[in-house]
């Protein structure tokens, strides 16, 4: 993982610590006490966020082993572990929680995310995020979203330029804020959101390459891309889509979907930590 993935796994630990040590899991369990925990699937779905859960334990637990380890990405089969490791029993309880967390949003959102792919299958349209991120997580779920088969839309605001309306109300127009724009960034990507047909044709006078659709209804879609027809431009519905009628939408012509509720409304997938009989030293020295 990454340093910015690794600070959000310190940040989420630190929330568990802030007011102390676990002081339940230090009355209750043996110092010396060896567990093995196994991070287990209730429900199906796509498993996304095993290496931040594997950061967690790394963090809490001293020579921690890895017996299993499933990357991310594949389906998960209810009962069979995706992560199994080995280590201090203390340090595995503190940890659980916070791994378990992390491994089921984001768990939960490439499943989501999952579903939108199988609802447009074969329309050669694609599913985007956006950045209606959880403040933090946004690599993470950005992650997700790939492991679930979508694609990322920019990171943050400076890898990519975005005019949206309140951008064109404060230039004048789409023309004067897409001018500027290229004028300021000329290095990178420019899309540019669009409330009406007759704003489209202005963006597709000015070439840009990449149209946001913002609120148009299939037919209107069906609309933009017969205009787009023969231009560079690509197009991008977003807007009160749902799962029920992104097929609808796919079938219209667009290149993207833009899917805010990937990672903003993304229901967790049920997952558990198993522990195997717990180990103390004096209980291995005598092969038990």
């Amino acid at each position: 993982m990454n340093e910015e993935a690794l600070a959000v796994v310190d940040w989420a630990l630190a929330e568990d610590l802030r007011y102390g040590p676990d002081v339940t899991t230090e009355a209750t369990v043996p110092a010396d006490a060896i567990g093995t925990a196994a991070i287990t699937p209730r429900k199906t779905g796509v498993l996304a966020g095993n290496e931040a859960a594997l950061a967690v334990f790394r963090r809490r637990v001293d020579n921690l082993e890895v017996l299993t380890r499933t990357q991310d990405g594949v389906f998960m089969v209810p009962g069979e572990a995706v992560l199994v490791v080995r280590g201090s029993l203390r340090g595995l309880l503190t940890a659980e929680r916070t791994a378990l967390n992390l491994v089921s949003h984001l768990s939960g959102v490439a499943t989501l995310t999952r579903a939108w792919v199988d609802a447009i299958e074969g329309t050669g349209c694609v599913i985007r995020d956006t950045r209606k991120t959880t403040p933090g997580m946004r690599l993470l779920e950005k992650h997700a979203v790939r492991m679930g088969g979508g694609q990322n839309h920019r990171l943050g605001l400076g890898d990519a330029v975005l005019i949206k309306d309140n951008h064109v109300l404060a230039a004048g127009s789409i023309t004067a804020a897409f001018t500027a724009a290229r004028q300021h960034a000329p290095q990178l990507p420019c899309e540019v959101e669009v409330d009406t047909l007759d704003q489209l044709d202005e963006a597709l006078g000015l070439g840009v390459e990449l149209v946001l659709l913002d609120n148009f209804t299939p037919e209107q879609c069906v609309e933009a891309v017969r205009r787009a027809a023969g231009t560079r431009t690509e197009l991008e519905a977003s807007g009160g889509l749902t799962l029920d009628v992104a097929r609808a939408y796919a079938e219209t012509g667009v290149h993207y979907l833009a899917v805010g509720a990937l990672t903003h409304s993304a229901p967790i997938v049920d997952i558990g930590m198993d522990l195997a009989p717990v180990e103390t030293p004096a209980a291995v020295s005598a092969g038990r």
